[in-house]
């Protein structure tokens, strides 16, 4: 059976928000196990069939947890190629977490990124979680 990983981090549950929607949504598609969790391996990744990274901007910046994640990744010299991938996340003021996740995804890793990322100022309302249940069974719909 394919699997989707949905790894993300928050530290005001907003982008645990979004995740739950991207969760939803891909549970929406038949045949395909959804793994969401906070912390996640180079291995993990590697063992799945599309990934989705939830990254909260802070500071202009993607948090600490998900870089040191694409950094281990990257030195592990897991093989992402050809793989489906997204990301979406919250911010306050900035945003350019999940772009950043995105450029990393799609030129580091060469992985097939589904653009452009879905992002939200603060909480996620309806419209933005519906965009997440759509971003979520796209991807499942890929594998």
């Amino acid at each position: 059976m394919p699997t989707l990983l949905i790894v993300y981090n928050t530290k005001t549950g907003n982008t645990e928000r979004m995740a739950e929607a991207v969760e939803e949504g891909a549970k929406q598609v038949e045949g395909v196990s959804v793994t969401r969790t906070y912390h996640a391996t180079p291995a993990q990744l590697e063992e799945a069939d599309a990934v989705v990274i939830g990254a909260p901007t802070y500071n202009h910046r993607m948090t600490l947890d998900i870089q040191q994640l694409l950094e281990k990744v990257a030195k592990a010299e897991v093989n992402l190629k050809g793989k489906p991938a997204a990301a979406f996340g919250s911010y306050g003021w900035s945003g350019e977490a999940p772009a950043n996740v995105l450029e990393v995804l799609r030129n580091r890793f060469n992985m097939n990124t589904i653009e452009p990322p879905i992002r939200s100022k603060y909480r996620p309302g309806e419209k933005t979680l519906q965009e997440c249940r759509e971003l979520g069974r796209k991807i499942a719909e890929q594998l």
